[in-house]
């Protein structure tokens, strides 16, 4: 009888074991629609998530986030070390790592990228690198980062996308003279260090991802990463026709479900609805330049903005637009951003408050404004006509335009319009990011608002430097009581990612950063 059953346990250990090594399955192309498309595939000169998430497919870093997005794991780099006084970190380099042409990434190579995406004359995320004075090689196989100061985030600053490591030979090789008209060039066929490498790129329509031959990673069976031959990202706009592409096979994957569908979809045939954890808030970005278009800007008035957040009831907005998933923005962060303070919305509904605001501002009788909105976009509607209904209570007309993505980030960043839907996902485990986009007003006109508070930026400054973790967070809640009260927008709630899949594909994720993981997802066939 004992044989018996130590046969039949040996059988069944024999039987998972095999159905493990069974069970990821290589090959196939993975079709997945996207709301929008990329706009420039260079880690450091760009600044639109339609870039980001595709980007940590076709570059690594020198260190990667975990799952969860809140800590950190061997990339490019296997070890590294904060030096006791703060000023330095030595980073080993992982040994026999390759470019997609099948280059070897060299000590210069990081040391090159490193420097380009610390420069303050490249892009808007130096600053997450401002701290870097130096970078030098180390030995055969490593390299030190030479700091100005203390910088309490540089680790995790090291697995953001600007950091990314380009082979400085293939780069400078690139068509232009200055390192803008170089990355253009280099950004049209990229060699990058990541585990998919672009094969074709139709704008407007379908962009193509090959498996990278040379990554360094390895999977489940022993073998390199990706499973995947490849990712096709079909351009799909509109909600509604995302969804029904996936639901007849034509894709195998959808981002940005409308919430709207959330419910449908868990209960369809076939379709694994993920809500993925998120740093992901939704609000409305407010021009407040004293003049937009020549003519006298109402959104310039503190008052008027307090008055429109008030009036705008953000519990129904919720229900109206995430049906319940969402809920209300206590502060300009995600409350999983660390250093996060705040509980409940940032301003609750208050109409006759809202009014008397308008009053004490001047516009008792109301304005006219717009609101920039993406075309096909069921949530971004939904909130901008739930708004549109809720601000005329207050004398606020508001007119809804709706435009493509590339439209609206051009108006956006050129300062040419009055509002418009926005959206928002850390890249970094820290609240630097989002406190430089959002507040600091020599970083991009704060959000592209022109708004300014010579406080929070003097604030910010000092929490770049600060490694005392208790006046680190005085500090950011100092920054985030000013902006709450007197900020460009209107926080309206934080949601999880609402991605669906085919219930063939397995091992896709999408990590509270962002960033859509790839490297490990495969098909069931």
């Amino acid at each position: 009888m004992k044989t018996i059953i130590r046969s039949a346990i040996a059988a069944a250990l024999l039987l998972g074991v095999s159905s493990q090594a069974l069970a990821v399955e290589r090959g196939g192309v993975l079709h997945y629609g996207r709301y929008a498309d990329s706009l420039f595939l260079d880690p450091v000169l760009n600044d639109a998530n339609v870039d980001i998430w595709i980007l940590s497919n076709l570059y690594d870093t020198l260190i990667l986030p975990t799952d969860d997005g809140k800590g950190l794991k061997p990339g490019l780099a296997t070890e590294w070390k904060v030096a006791d006084d703060g000023l330095s970190v030595d980073l080993t380099l992982r040994q026999g790592a390759m470019f997609s042409d099948g280059s070897p990434i060299t000590q210069d190579d990081v040391i090159w990228s490193l420097k380009r995406a610390a420069n303050p004359e490249n892009g808007i995320w130096n600053f997450l690198l401002q701290s870097v004075d130096d970078v030098v090689a180390k030995g055969d196989d490593g390299i030190t980062i030479k700091l100005k100061h203390t910088d309490p985030a540089i680790l995790p600053a090291l697995t953001v996308f600007n950091a990314a490591i380009l082979p400085k030979k293939q780069f400078e090789a690139s068509e232009g003279e200055t390192d803008a008209e170089k990355a253009k060039s280099f950004a049209e066929h990229p060699v990058g260090s990541g585990p998919f490498v672009l094969k074709s790129w139709q704008r407007g329509s379908t962009m193509e991802l090959v498996k990278n031959e040379h990554y360094w990673d390895k999977g489940e069976d022993g073998k390199p990463l990706p499973y995947l031959d490849g990712i096709t990202f079909d351009l799909l706009p509109d909600d509604a026709t995302r969804i029904l592409k996936l639901q007849s096979g034509e894709i195998d994957g959808a981002e940005l479900i409308p919430y709207s569908r959330v419910a449908e979809l868990k209960q369809a045939e076939g379709i694994d609805m993920e809500l993925f954890p998120s740093t992901r808030i939704a609000d409305v970005i407010m021009n407040v330049r004293p003049q937009v278009g020549g003519k006298d800007n109402p959104l310039s008035n503190e008052k008027v903005r307090q008055a429109m957040n008030y009036a705008a009831n953000k519990q129904a907005i919720i229900q109206i637009v995430t049906h319940g998933v969402g809920t209300p923005m206590s502060s300009y962060m995600s409350s999983a951003t660390p250093l996060h303070v705040g509980e409940g919305a940032v301003y609750p509904y208050d109409l006759e408050k809202a009014k008397q605001l308008m009053k004490e501002a001047g516009y008792e009788d109301g304005f006219s404004t717009s609101i920039l909105i993406l075309a096909g976009s069921q949530d971004e509607i939904g909130t901008a006509t739930a708004l549109q209904q809720m601000w005329s209570q207050i004398g606020i007309k508001l007119e809804l335009q709706q435009v493509d993505n590339a439209t609206r980030t051009q108006k956006y960043r050129d300062g040419e319009f009055d509002m418009r839907a926005g959206a928002w996902t850390d890249d970094i485990a820290d609240p630097n990011e989002i406190t430089s986009y959002y507040v600091y007003s020599k970083n991009i006109d704060a959000v592209h608002s022109g708004w300014k508070s010579e406080r929070a930026d003097e604030l910010f400054e000092a929490s770049q430097k600060e490694i005392d973790q208790k006046k680190r967070a005085e500090q950011y809640a100092e920054i985030q009581k000013i902006y709450n009260a007197s900020g460009p927008i209107i926080p309206l709630y934080e949601t999880p990612y609402p991605v669906a899949l085919r219930d063939t594909v397995h091992g896709f994720l999408q990590i509270p950063l962002g960033n859509n993981v790839f490297r490990a997802t495969w098909i069931d066939k």
